[in-house]
């Protein structure tokens, strides 16, 4: 079942780089493991999936430990300063950076580990109070001054979009995130990229897509709803 799950989405990311024009190798589709056991992960994994998703560092932590080694942990959650020290060497791209103080924390753990670390920076497009980010007025700003960190490199930027019925309701958004990074890489910033635009999910991955998304982040509709009960 997770397999035909997994390649119906996966259809459905190629049709909607169709319909942009894109080649379908310009998005990564991250599977959102979240809540899910590791038998569940190895089936997707077993499908060709080697992008997944964890929101809280413990979980990814304890998956890491027991699943292949060449899988690609992203960390797509809120990341608090004091869970920072159990990252390094075990997550590819950090999603989810949203201010100076946690910067200086990644920079300070990973220097002393002697490795590098990429992030996206978190951008609250749609202001909500509920979520996490930085205002897009504010983006530039701490990017430059998180460009400064030696070991910490911003690759691309990050949003979490409303909940809605509607995908397209959420087309804006994405829209504006895309801008976003265009402007700033036009300022031609050191040691900030703005290759990786990570943005949809499940409900509304496809539109993501069409407005440049090059990291989907989907969960329920590979693996089902989230169990939210587990220890």
């Amino acid at each position: 079942m997770l397999r035909e799950n997994y390649e119906a989405v996966d259809r459905r990311v190629a049709e909607a780089c169709r319909r942009a024009g894109r080649d379908r190798s310009e998005v990564t589709l991250v599977a959102v493991s979240k809540t899910k056991p590791a038998t569940d992960i190895l089936e997707v994994y077993q499908s060709g999936v080697r992008d997944f998703g964890e929101n809280k560092v413990q979980e990814l932590t304890e998956k890491y430990g027991v699943l292949p080694d060449d899988i690609r942990w992203h960390l797509i959650g809120h990341l608090q300063r004091n869970k920072v020290k159990y990252l390094p060497g075990k997550t590819c791209l950090i999603h989810s950076v949203d201010s100076l103080r946690l910067a200086m924390e990644i920079e300070t753990i990973y220097a002393a580990a002697d490795m590098e670390c990429d992030i996206l920076l978190e951008v609250n497009v749609a202001e909500e109070e509920s979520k996490y980010g930085v205002k897009a007025s504010e983006v530039y700003d701490l990017a430059k001054q998180i460009a400064e960190l030696p070991h910490v490199h911003i690759r691309g930027l990050m949003t979490i979009a409303p909940y809605t019925e509607d995908p397209e309701s959420n087309r804006k958004y994405f829209r504006e995130l895309r801008q976003l990074a265009v402007d700033i890489q036009s300022k031609k910033p050191h040691n900030i990229c703005m290759d990786e635009l990570s943005m949809g999910m499940t409900g509304d991955f496809e539109v993501a897509i069409e407005e440049g998304a090059t990291i989907v982040r989907v969960g329920t509709g590979i693996f089902g709803e989230r169990n939210y009960n587990i220890n």
